[in-house]
């Protein structure tokens, strides 16, 4: 324990280039600082400071040492942290960056925040690449792969797409049997909104065909309005199941093409390395693990 307060001791007279502003902070006299450094330099068998009679500079060896100690006190940080974790409540601010079709996860986070009301939730909505560290997110959940080496990840669930219509639309035009016969069909498209290009059905076709090149009806760049036009028998529309599963059992869409679907993706929660998972984000993850691709 000496060995770490003495640590203590050099950080801040490193930090505050003074062993007289060093005293003032630990409540001692400048000359206690200095009589400690002075213990410190020849345990280790180096100089960690310049004197004089005015001021200290820190030297090269002392700049390596500070950068090791403030990794050092970093980690007794996080395990205290960790440990307190474990007994804390989850409350405060919770602020969510969403992907727009994160709209149809409200039914499952209005579920956490009943759940957890000493949680406040500021979430938001977006397709942009949002930085989650410059600006302060405590979380954002997105799909495809994840190349920030900053941020911690933890997979929320898997899903995957089908192509839907209403059965009164089959009923007049017919049930496509196979990825080609939606060229006679009204497809009814998701935009990027970042880019405005078409996102591609993940339909598996013959090779033969080449690129399947798919009518374009209506689009939007939300995925509410489509699932709206293709209950209302405007035409088909490929969508993750997760926010076509109700709408499927009872029976408002029609699933088609399943065998053809190829694709699988996944949501993850994504939050700075630099943090604990704090309570709040590790009880919103966990709920949302356990909640939001239940049938």
């Amino acid at each position: 324990m000496d060995n770490i307060a003495a640590l203590n001791v050099f950080v801040i007279a490193a930090e505050t280039r003074s062993f007289v502003r060093a005293g003032e902070i630990l409540g001692v006299s400048s000359s206690a600082i200095g009589k400690t450094m002075a213990r410190l330099e020849k345990r280790l068998g180096v100089r960690l400071f310049h004197r004089n009679t005015r001021s200290i500079a820190i030297t090269a060896e002392g700049i390596m040492f500070l950068e090791r100690c403030r990794r050092i006190f970093s980690e007794i940080e996080a395990a205290e942290q960790e440990l307190s974790q474990t007994i804390a409540a989850p409350r405060g601010w919770l602020r969510v960056s969403l992907p727009l079709a994160g709209m149809l996860f409200m039914p499952t986070i209005t579920k956490f925040m009943r759940a957890f009301p000493d949680v406040m939730i500021d979430l938001d909505f977006t397709d942009r690449l949002v930085d989650v560290i410059e600006e302060g997110f405590d979380a954002v959940v997105r799909t495809g792969e994840i190349t920030d080496s900053r941020l911690m990840v933890r997979t929320l669930g898997r899903f995957s797409h089908r192509v839907v219509g209403s059965k009164e639309y089959f009923d007049c035009f017919g049930i496509p049997k196979r990825p080609e016969d939606l060229s006679a069909h009204m497809c009814l498209h998701h935009k990027y909104p970042s880019t405005g290009r078409l996102e591609r059905w993940p339909l598996r076709h013959d090779a033969g065909v080449g690129k399947l090149e798919l009518p374009v009806s209506s689009m939007a760049s939300t995925l509410e309005p489509l699932i709206s036009m293709a209950e209302a028998g405007l035409g088909v529309a490929c969508l993750p199941l997760f926010t076509i599963g109700r709408q499927i059992a009872e029976g408002k869409l029609v699933s088609v093409l399943a065998d053809y679907i190829e694709d699988v993706g996944e949501f993850r929660i994504l939050w700075p390395s630099s943090r604990q998972l704090s309570p709040k984000i590790q009880a919103f993850a966990k709920f949302m693990v356990e909640n939001l691709f239940r049938p």
